[in-house]
């Protein structure tokens, strides 16, 4: 039974539950028109009553706003917290910063099925679209540079450098985007690259690695002044570092030992990264989702490795099992440390998202559109008219997994409205609070 909105605590952070409330109405909606894609699998002549909108323009969408909708506004939320902005006057600006974001998102959804589109993935932005999305960035940065402009002079000069390194960095994310979203920059297919190496793959790894030794500074405080867990995990870091550099960026094939070798190193982190997220202090209600996203971690970092190895790359590549392991990465690694970071900004509030039903059902229904895409993956490797032709085995597969999107779906739901409860609620609380001055 979900708690009525005037008995909730009145302590949520309005910003930040408006931050979970959009980033989980693009989760919802992706994952609704996932459920549309994997129904036009199994059932291909659909997409003649879709006119124009058929599978080509829907799974843009569903990747766009999976990738800029569910899994980018939870950050913002987290940078509303790093700088300030959710507390003070200023917090009154972030629903419309966020609502610039949402309205950036849905100009991009018209725009995608529509045709237009610059024709790489990720990097689809094109025409209005392209100009609104970076200023919907530029809008969230300039709230953020406002409220580090108000709090200079209280702030340490540690604290004053890393935000400052932050504002610099996020600054640059926007103009590199609209630049990289040009046609004339680099084609969408590069016949120039032999595709990833272990130098590239490693490389990508150390800067999601680096993300997550950052994030605890922003959210928490060490449970002790010195760390061993720490110290090891950023002398680790650096050594990776030196040897991504060390390896190279040449078009380099990826049966070479010293390529699977050096991406190896990365297994380190397996245990490394739960005993470095042991020495903080978390909220109790963080408990199971840091859980959740340390075993997804684990998974993603060893299959990611075995999958990389001569003999099995070659086989699993193009198929399924590597649509199987990118929802491995987002749907269970990503998805889980975004809520775990929702859940500890929230605080008690985190309740939203710490319902058994949903958190299981979310879970499993990762893990079973897993393996089954993994086993789609290795019969396809045998026969790649395995998911192209029709079959008793492959429709099976492709109706399970179905079956688990709805799933998904549900869980999602669920958060959304239990976030939309208690946005209402801290409506409601901000307005009393107002009246009584």
């Amino acid at each position: 039974m979900r708690p009525d909105a005037l008995t909730l605590p009145s302590n949520a952070p309005r910003p930040v539950v408006s931050a979970a409330a959009h980033a989980l109405f693009w989760l919802v909606f992706a994952n609704a028109i996932g459920l549309l894609i994997a129904i036009l699998l199994i059932f291909p002549a659909l997409n003649r009553l879709l006119g124009e909108w058929t599978y080509g323009r829907w799974i843009m969408v569903h990747m766009n706003l999976e990738l800029y909708g569910w899994t980018s506004l939870p950050m913002a939320g987290f940078l509303f917290k790093v700088y300030g902005v959710d507390r003070g006057p200023l917090a009154l600006w972030c629903r419309p910063v966020l609502w610039a974001w949402s309205a950036a998102l849905a100009v991009g959804t018209f725009s995608w099925l529509s045709g237009f589109s610059s024709g790489k993935p990720f990097l689809d932005w094109s025409g209005y679209a392209r100009v609104l999305f970076p200023l919907a960035m530029l809008a969230l940065w300039l709230l953020l540079a406002v409220a580090f402009a108000r709090e200079w002079k209280y702030a340490t000069i540690h604290a004053r450098s890393a935000k400052s390194a932050g504002l610099f960095l996020l600054l640059a994310v926007p103009i590199i985007m609209f630049v990289a979203c040009s046609p004339s920059y680099y084609p969408a297919v590069n016949p120039d690259t032999g595709g990833p190496t272990g130098a590239s793959q490693l490389e990508s790894s150390l800067v999601v690695v680096a993300i997550l030794l950052m994030l605890p500074f922003g959210l928490t405080r060490r449970k002790a002044r010195r760390s061993k867990a720490i110290a090891i995990s950023w002398a680790v870091m650096v050594a990776e570092f030196v040897l991504c550099f060390a390896l190279g960026r040449a078009d380099i094939s990826h049966h070479r030992p010293a390529q699977f070798l050096s991406l190896g190193s990365l297994l380190l982190w397996i245990p490394l990264t739960p005993a470095y997220y042991a020495a903080f202090n978390w909220n109790a209600n963080t408990h199971r989702w840091r859980i959740a996203f340390l075993c997804w971690w684990a998974a993603l970092v060893l299959t990611g490795w075995v999958l990389f190895l001569p003999g099995i790359l070659d086989h699993f590549k193009f198929t399924d099992g590597l649509v199987g392991h990118s929802l491995l990465a987002m749907a269970g690694f990503t998805s889980s440390l975004l809520i775990f970071v929702l859940v500890q900004l929230l605080g008690e509030e985190g309740w939203i998202f710490n319902r058994t039903r949903s958190f299981y059902g979310w879970n499993i229904a990762v893990l079973g559109y897993v393996v089954l895409m993994t086993a789609a993956g290795w019969r396809e490797g045998f026969d790649p008219t395995f998911t192209i032709l029709p079959g008793v085995a492959r429709n099976v597969i492709y109706i399970l997994r179905l079956v688990v999107g709805v799933v998904m779906l549900a869980a999602s739901l669920d958060w959304l409205i239990d976030a939309a409860t208690l946005l209402r609620a801290s409506s409601v609380v901000h307005a009393l609070q107002e009246v009584t001055g």
